[in-house]
């Protein structure tokens, strides 16, 4: 379905490559030229005679293979032949492919370019899909071979491989021929074509040999600056021999010239330091010291002659300071002269700009360096200070001669051994203080060990008083949760008690509701039989019809329950409850027409007064 799709896709632009081939006559060599030159391909006439001379094809090039060359050495990766330079907005204009069993058509320039994933390192295997069903093993290496040397061919069954090339660079030039259209001869079969697809493939051998080339250059790289370190390291000095008596006359004779003294003075201290030194070498040695004292006379000379020099260095150091100073000097007076008013006029605005810089950079440098000679001075001021106590070392040198030079130098060596001495005794003192220190550091161990004990129980006095407390807030969580539990309790009664109390007060309005009725009804009927035995109307009242006396009924049994009376509203909202259609006033107007069952009272006083409606039908039975 694949094929058929792609091969869908690409019908017009592969239909117009096929016809633009067939119209190029194959013995056209210009044609060839410009195919095979555009894919780094050598191209060959039809008898066999390659165009480009063989000096500069590749020497592995096999001529049963037809019209297919080896790989042209001017293509980037080579490097027998430097690439011509080709500008980087040029697109890469690809041709037809003519193979001995396969001809390979380009894809349309239009679209995308096929994409590939990341390169692997050392990447030499390719991965290609899209081959027709058909494709071998041999056509296969007969396209593929003009990339260069291939190792291996992994074929698959489900139209894909994988092939192994020689080189690195071989792998950009099979990449080449990503998104052309292989067909197998001239047949129009599905299965004889097909889009090939290349990208790279992740091979461990591959990825084997790459590691293994960077170890390499990393042991190069050891081995290269190892000889660069060995080149660079200082030379080790040489053995010193052994002592023996010969060894002892030759290094007397070297501590007596000035140009060995150094060497062997060196080979004197190893000596020393062995323990060479013993009751019957010890005049030896003595002699030795005593060769090597005699170089101080020597060394004072030759320091003092430095000091001279130097002094005179300092002195030409000096002058020329001093004639650099005075050059300034000139310098800012012309300056000085020239911003006057006489010459400022006649300059331009940019002249007198750069004349202002120039003066104010001659300024900061005269300032810098009469800062600098100042320092000088007051550092040579300084110095003489130190010196005023001492004497020149050339002036002692001049009074070596004398009296007096014999008693200089003898009171400069013992003033020498007493600053040996005071030395010694410094560094004396410097180990006896460090001696101090390390008692003093295990005094302080000691301490520490001592008083670790301690601090160990009072940490667990402390751990064991913040476990005491860990229990008893847990103790007081437990009766917290009690206590909730019972206020649970408690509440659940209450609601239970007010259940039941709301039950009976309901339970007692019912009674009393029930005992007016029958009150009532007993009125009534007393009412009936007095007039029956009188034989007169005995009710001067207004006629009362059946609703009313309903409502009658309602009213007193709702106001015998409330002895202290109820506003109109009050009965009104229960009255409702019984009949939607009775109104307050209606209510109202049937207890005025009856002043001798229900009497109206006000209580309150000012904002608070209020009218009620008590039921009096008793008092009035009591009154007649």
């Amino acid at each position: 379905m694949r094929p058929a799709m792609s091969s869908a896709a690409d019908g017009m632009g592969s239909l117009g490559a096929e016809q633009a081939h067939v119209a190029v006559p194959v013995a056209d060599p210009g044609a060839w030229a410009t195919a095979m030159s555009n894919l780094g391909i050598v191209p060959m006439g039809v008898a066999g005679q390659p165009l480009v001379s063989d000096s500069i094809c590749i020497q592995s090039f096999d001529p049963s293979m037809s019209i297919i060359a080896p790989i042209n050495p001017m293509l980037a990766g080579i490097s027998l032949v430097p690439p011509p330079p080709v500008p980087a907005e040029m697109p890469v204009v690809k041709e037809i492919i003519h193979c001995k069993s396969c001809t390979l058509f380009p894809q349309n320039p239009n679209l995308p370019p096929p994409s590939t994933r990341e390169r692997p390192p050392g990447c030499k295997t390719v991965f290609v899909g899209g081959l027709p069903e058909n494709a071998s093993e041999e056509i296969i290496r007969e396209v593929f071979d003009q990339c260069g040397e291939i190792i291996a061919v992994r074929k698959s069954k489900k139209n894909f491989c994988h092939i192994r090339f020689a080189e690195e660079f071989m792998v950009d030039k099979a990449l080449y021929l990503s998104g052309y259209r292989m067909r197998i001869g001239s047949s129009t079969d599905k299965k004889d074509s097909g889009r090939i697809h290349v990208d790279f493939a992740q091979a461990r051998d591959d990825l084997y040999e790459w590691e293994c080339k960077q170890r390499l250059l990393a042991r190069e790289e050891r081995h290269r600056r190892r000889v660069q370190e060995e080149r660079l390291r200082p030379p080790s000095p040489p053995p010193i021999m052994h002592y023996s008596d010969h060894e002892a006359a030759l290094l007397a004779e070297k501590l007596k010239d000035d140009n060995k003294f150094s060497e062997a003075s060196t080979v004197l201290l190893t000596w020393i330091e062995r323990g060479e030194v013993s009751r019957r070498s010890a005049n030896q040695f003595y002699s030795m010291i005593q060769s090597a004292n005699s170089h101080v006379r020597r060394l004072l000379g030759e320091k003092a002659q430095r000091e001279e020099e130097m002094e005179e260095a300092r002195e030409r150091f000096r002058s020329a300071l001093l004639s650099i100073l005075a050059q300034f000097e000139q310098i800012a007076a012309v300056f000085t002269a020239a911003t006057r008013q006489k010459a400022w006029d006649h300059f331009s605005k940019a002249q007198r700009k750069n004349i202002d810089i120039w003066r104010k950079q001659c300024e900061e440098l005269r300032n810098a360096h009469s800062e600098e000679i100042m320092g000088i001075r007051r550092e040579e001021e300084m110095e003489m200070s130190e010196d005023d106590s001492d004497e020149n070392p050339s002036k002692k040198m001049r009074l070596d001669d004398s009296a007096l030079g014999t008693q200089v130098c003898a009171l400069r060596e013992e003033n020498d051994s007493l600053r040996w001495q005071l030395d010694a005794y410094r560094n004396e003192v410097e180990l006896l203080k460090q001696e101090q220190g390390k008692m003093q550091r295990a005094e302080d161990g000691s301490i520490k060990e001592q008083q670790l004990p301690f601090l160990q129980q009072s940490m667990l006095g402390m751990q064991q008083q913040l476990r005491s407390l860990q229990e008893e807030l847990r103790s007081k969580e437990r009766d917290l949760e009690w206590a909730r539990e019972e206020q649970r309790c408690v509440e659940e009664e209450l609601r239970a008690l007010r259940e039941k109390l709301q039950k009976n007060v309901d339970a007692v309005e019912a009674n009393h509701m029930e005992m007016s009725e029958k009150r009532l009804n007993g009125y009534t009927g007393s009412l009936h039989t007095g007039q029956d035995r009188s034989g007169e109307p005995t009710a001067r009242g207004p006629a009362v019809s059946e609703k009313e006396a309903l409502l009658l009924g309602i009213i007193s049994t709702f106001l015998h329950v409330h002895p202290f009376g109820a506003n109109i509203e009050y009965l009104w909202s229960y009255v409702q409850r019984l009949d939607a259609k009775v109104s307050a006033g209606e209510l109202e107007g049937l207890m005025t027409r009856l002043p001798r069952m229900f009497k109206q009272e006000f209580s309150g006083v000012g904002a608070t007064l209020e009218k009620r409606w008590k039921f009096c039908g008793f008092d009035g039975i009591h009154s007649v």
